[in-house]
């Protein structure tokens, strides 16, 4: 997946996009009514071609937007009061149309009505009273097939950026342009999927599954792409009071407590595929909250959504994204259900104001509804949530052609063209392997890749300099084992290290890995190896520290495990590790030999229920999931096999959770308890992490000195929330900088028991846990967009040497 998400990413960024034809298919109108004597925007105002029953309204500030293929050859705009405006248009091509409407001279007598409520707030009312009746949610059993589209655009296409160098070998991809109805920025089609499959639905017990019947990318041929932008990972339900977007909570216009965040106006009537229905407009309260602008009609008996039309607040406190546009449709299925039958999203995304950046799209359709019909049930309790049958990705174009709930437009059939073009020009390979180094730190040369770059170089007190290059086979060596090797010198010990992993994959459904390792290297006990940037090899964590690294061991380890997922999420680890650990720098082992050897047999155990992620040969980027993730680990130390020195074991459970809170942002609490059993030296028992860097740290003590407490069993509790701009964006003059509070507190409960003490002693300033320790802080993150300042205080054990009270800490965070 590595090369084909690079390959994604070098089309985007250089647009290789080759059409012959013309974007003839589409009639593409925007624009903006006003007033035409005070030139102030009118709201409301009925947009509509001619003969037809194709319309819209204008939103609050005016302006409207047309995408369709039916039109007629004038475009009206009317409002009550004023003189009708019509326009010629030019169909199958983008225009804006502009509209001044002159008010109408007339002398009536002045007529004043006072509703007791407004008629909006009234309708809104038993839309919210029906929500559960209309909500598809309640059926007991439910299926249909969905049809979904996700296309990805380069816009915002300017002179200057065209006439960059680093275009010079891609003049021709210029060559053909549209323009988006969204904002009116240019844009060219890079990236198309296409993805058709049978959706099922059980309410009690709650199980939903999907069969990828048929999946087409261009540039991505990955089964988890292919499950990620299906229909059950990318949804939206606007009857749910909070609508999850970039795993935030936008308030949703029809909530139970719409009234407090939305202002709503009714603004029409007319009917709706045979169906009368009241149009009413909505608009947030407030500034900068996460809520949306837009319109939704609703049916007059049922009282349900019949179709919505909505786009996040201009303002909302959220990176990157310029616009997002939401819309959807309803069908009355059976005359008894409503079904959603249509969903679309786009999304304008950029990094930088006024410069070249993304639009998003997706489109779903849904088909073919089977309602209270249930399947036996061992089809809805077995096998992962998501399925991509195995000729999913080998589907001919006839089957394509008969299947689609719609047929192509001519920019989008050549994109698929455009990812071959790409591939054929020589100079696709010097983007291809920069991109890459970028994005995964290792430079490719064939089956070899070389890296990765933060850890070419870093220093510490013990081994002075350190060079470190690493060497790992590519994909294009083997899809099915991964070997790597490093190798490391110290100018103050002057040493070698070194050290190499191999990793085989031996099934993917069920995914089940084994790997082996070996390594001789120096390590901070203690200290989580996973965590990169925080690694005593890293440069930025080797050069921004507040306390000499001196603290390290050398170890000489070597560990094997095989690793079984069940189901999704759901997975069992067995291994063994052999280790001998030698002091250097100023530890010591506080025992009778110059070293400590141990073998350990270890079991991890993992539940994180319908976790979402993405994977490619041989690696996983977690998704996360809404519920709480549970993990215990076992690890049992053998005594004199390998030369063993002790006899142990450990256990160590952990709980965490990520989840919004309402509408004030979101919190994760991590939980961790564990007990060592046996008599061995410190070195072998819980060390606690702490974090003697300038950079804020999720898994560490920040307050708390490495190698400073011990313990043999414990209990540590880390909670933080991040408010999301909650009491920042009530300041008008704090508002415009978009910054969001964060807060966190965490703390530790531990002992030693006494048979430890009564025969081991623990190194100087390292100690045992006799009360609770605790730290809290509160911080400013999405300065610039990218950084986090934190102030911490450490309130316990405020004594202890070399013990900070207080500290100020920056890091990156980006996020949207």
């Amino acid at each position: 997946m590595q090369r084909r998400f690079i390959l994604f990413f070098i089309t985007v960024l250089f647009l290789i996009y080759f059409i012959p034809g013309s974007y003839g298919q589409l009639t593409k109108i925007m624009g903006i009514v006003v007033d035409g004597e005070t030139k102030q925007p009118m709201p409301f105002v009925t947009v509509m071609f001619k003969n037809t029953t194709i319309g819209t309204t204008t939103d609050f500030q005016g302006k409207y937007t047309f995408e369709t293929k039916s039109v007629s050859d004038t475009l009206m705009a009317s409002y009550i009061g004023y003189i009708t405006k019509k326009s010629v248009i030019v169909k199958g091509a983008f225009q804006i149309i502009d509209f001044e409407l002159i008010p109408v001279k007339l002398n009536l007598m002045e007529v004043v009505i006072n509703p007791t409520e407004n008629p909006a707030e009234i309708l809104l009312r038993k839309v919210i009273k029906n929500k559960e009746k209309n909500d598809r949610k309640k059926l007991d059993f439910y299926q249909y097939e969905a049809y979904n589209k996700v296309e990805f655009d380069l816009n915002n296409i300017t002179p200057e950026f065209k006439n960059k160098r680093i275009f010079r070998h891609f003049k021709f991809i210029f060559d053909n342009l549209d323009t988006s109805t969204i904002n009116g920025k240019t844009y060219l089609p890079c990236f198309l999927t296409e993805s058709v499959s049978d959706v099922y639905y059980r309410k009690e017990p709650k199980s939903e599954k999907e069969i990828i019947k048929a999946s087409k990318a261009s540039g991505v041929n990955n089964e988890s792409v292919s499950q990620f932008l299906g229909d059950m990972y990318q949804n939206i339900d606007i009857y749910s009071n909070f609508i999850i977007l970039f795993n935030k909570n936008f308030v949703s216009p029809i909530a139970d407590f719409g009234l407090f965040y939305y202002k709503y106006y009714l603004v029409d009537s007319a009917f709706r595929d045979n169906k009368w229905c009241y149009k009413i407009m909505f608009k947030p309260r407030r500034k900068q909250e996460l809520t949306f602008t837009g319109s939704c009609w609703i049916h007059d008996t049922t009282f349900a959504v019949k179709s919505i039309d909505m786009r996040i607040a201009e303002d909302a406190n959220i990176n990157f994204v310029q616009d997002m546009k939401l819309q959807q449709e309803y069908d009355y299925v059976d005359n008894k259900y409503w079904m959603l039958s249509k969903d679309k999203e786009a999304m304008d995304f950029n990094i930088f104001n006024q410069e070249v950046g993304f639009y998003g799209t997706k489109t779903t359709t849904y088909k073919k509804f089977l309602i209270n019909k249930p399947r036996e049930e061992k089809f809805y309790s077995t096998g992962s949530p998501v399925i991509s049958l195995d000729s999913s990705f080998y589907r001919d174009e006839k089957y394509w052609a008969r299947t689609r709930h719609d047929s192509l437009l001519k920019d989008e059939k050549f994109v698929y063209k455009m990812i071959d073009t790409i591939k054929k020009l020589p100079i696709y390979r010097t983007y291809v392997d920069f991109i890459r180094l970028v994005l995964t730190g290792y430079k490719e040369s064939g089956n070899i890749e070389f890296g990765p770059y933060f850890n070419l170089y870093s220093y510490n007190k013990v081994e002075g300099h350190r060079f470190r290059l690493g060497i790992r086979t590519s994909n294009n060596f083997s899809t099915r084992f991964k070997p790597e090797i490093y190798l490391a010198y110290g100018t103050v010990d002057n040493k070698f290290k070194y050290g190499g992993n191999l990793m085989y994959v031996i099934s993917k459904k069920p995914r089940r890995t084994f790997g082996v390792s070996y390594k001789y290297d120096t390590e901070v006990l203690g200290l989580n190896s996973d965590n990169l940037f925080f690694r005593e090899d890293n440069v930025i964590a080797s050069l921004f520290r507040r306390n000499p690294s001196d603290k390290l061991s050398m170890v000489k380890e070597l560990k094997a495990y095989y690793s079984r997922e069940w189901v999704t999420g759901i997975s069992t680890t067995p291994g063994f590790t052999h280790r001998i650990i030698y002091p250097v720098g100023s530890t010591n082992l506080e025992n009778s030999k110059n070293s400590i050897t141990t073998f350990e047999f270890g079991l991890n155990n993992r539940i994180a229920f319908k976790e979402k992620y993405l994977e490619d040969r041989f690696r996983r980027v977690n998704l996360g999931t809404k519920y709480p993730v549970f993990e215990l680990q076992y690890n049992c130390g053998i005594k004199n096999f390998l030369n063993s020195d002790y006899r142990y074991n450990e256990a160590i459970f952990t709980i965490s959770h990520w989840f919004n809170v309402g509408s004030v942002g979101w919190s994760k609490y991590v939980i961790e308890t564990g007990k060592v059993f046996g008599n061995i030296p410190y070195p072998l028992l819980k060390i606690h992490e702490g974090n003697e860097t300038y950079s804020y740290n999720e898994y560490a003590f920040n307050m708390m000195n490495l190698y400073e407490f011990v313990s043999n069993q414990w209990i540590s509790v880390y909670y933080t929330h991040h408010f999301e701009g909650l009491f920042l964006n009530k300041i008008p003059l704090l508002r415009k900088l978009k910054w969001r509070e964060v807060g966190y507190i965490k703390s530790l409960v531990g002992n030693l028991s006494e048979k430890y003490k009564e025969k081991w002693s623990l190194p100087d300033n390292m100690t045992e846990l006799k009360k609770p320790y605790l730290e809290a802080g509160t911080g400013i993150e999405n300065i610039l967009k990218i950084l986090r300042v934190d102030g911490l205080w450490r309130l316990s054990y405020l004594d202890n040497p070399n013990a900070p009270r207080f500290e100020l800490k920056l890091s990156i965070k980006i996020d949207f």
